[in-house]
């Protein structure tokens, strides 16, 4: 059996209790964006939390795929997960080194959407970890494969064709986790070819808005506080949308930490809504 984790967030004494479990599986990863000049494979090598393995958030991808950060076939995951060595019976805390929840949270849903809910994600990250004065490594330990048996929830991941459907209908409210720059085209999209602006209706939640200057997420009245000054409904659903799939995540595990009940992630994100040629776009504020 598993570790029985304590929510979908854990703090950084609670790992360093159970870092001798062999069911406990601890994730790097970190992503950067290249503009922000960060090689997170070196920095894991530099330095980690022991017995952590590295994930490569661009590797966990269709690599075929027209637009970044794809999610493979449930196979091709599973298979990916398992050289990893996380498995069914793994309890699995996933870390990054940004100090702003910016893409731990993506392998937490990857991995929830999945069908493997014992993972939660490290709460503050490797900075929270290192101001804790918890050791960290630079040395990597062999990986020993492990089964990872896929069990897709369809319900959590929408497509160009369903949100198509969301903006002509109103079926879901839609959050995007940009920047408000990026949210209302007054910054340039960082990839070219993608107009700036944002789906019709959908409402501005900066993911980094959702943890304090520490990097801890904010507690639950001010996430749904924060929620609420957006105009987002909490009871009603929720798709979450960034530039390619990744900060939206962070969006997605906040509303998971005040019991939003109906939310899914809309996989292309505005870097395929943004690229199409007949998709509605507005500018401005929300």
């Amino acid at each position: 059996m598993p570790l029985t984790l304590p929510s979908p967030l854990v703090r950084p004494d609670w790992v360093a209790a159970h870092l001798d479990d062999p069911s406990l599986r601890l994730v790097d990863a970190s992503y950067h964006l290249p503009s922000a000049g960060r090689d997170a494979r070196a920095e894991y090598a530099a330095a980690h939390i022991p017995g952590a393995v590295f994930a490569d958030i661009d590797e966990l991808s269709d690599e075929t795929a027209r637009y970044p950060h794809t999610l493979p076939s449930p196979q091709r995951l599973a298979q990916q997960l398992g050289a990893l060595g996380i498995g069914d019976d793994h309890a699995v805390v996933v870390y990054d080194g940004s100090g702003q929840q910016f893409s731990a949270p993506r392998l937490w849903w990857m991995l929830h959407t999945m069908g493997h809910r014992a993972v939660a994600v490290l709460d503050g990250g490797l900075p929270a970890w290192r101001r804790a004065g918890l050791p960290v490594t630079d040395a990597v330990n062999p990986v020993s494969s492990a089964t990872f048996t896929p069990r897709w929830d369809a319900s959590r991941w929408r497509d160009l064709a369903a949100m198509r459907t969301v903006v002509a209908n109103g079926t879901a409210q839609v959050v995007d986790a940009r920047s408000p720059g990026r949210f209302a085209a007054r910054e340039p999209e960082p990839r070219p070819g993608v107009r700036g602006g944002h789906i019709p209706g959908a409402r501005s939640v900066h993911y980094a808005t959702l943890s304090g200057a520490d990097g801890m997420f904010l507690p639950p009245e001010a996430l749904r506080a924060r929620f609420a000054e957006a105009g987002v409904r909490l009871e009603a659903p929720i798709v979450a949308s960034c530039g390619s799939g990744v900060t939206a995540c962070a969006v997605l595990l906040g509303l998971k930490l005040v019991g939003a009940p109906d939310t899914a992630l809309y996989g292309g994100s505005w870097t395929e809504w943004g690229s199409q040629p007949d998709t509605p776009v507005e500018t401005g504020g929300a």
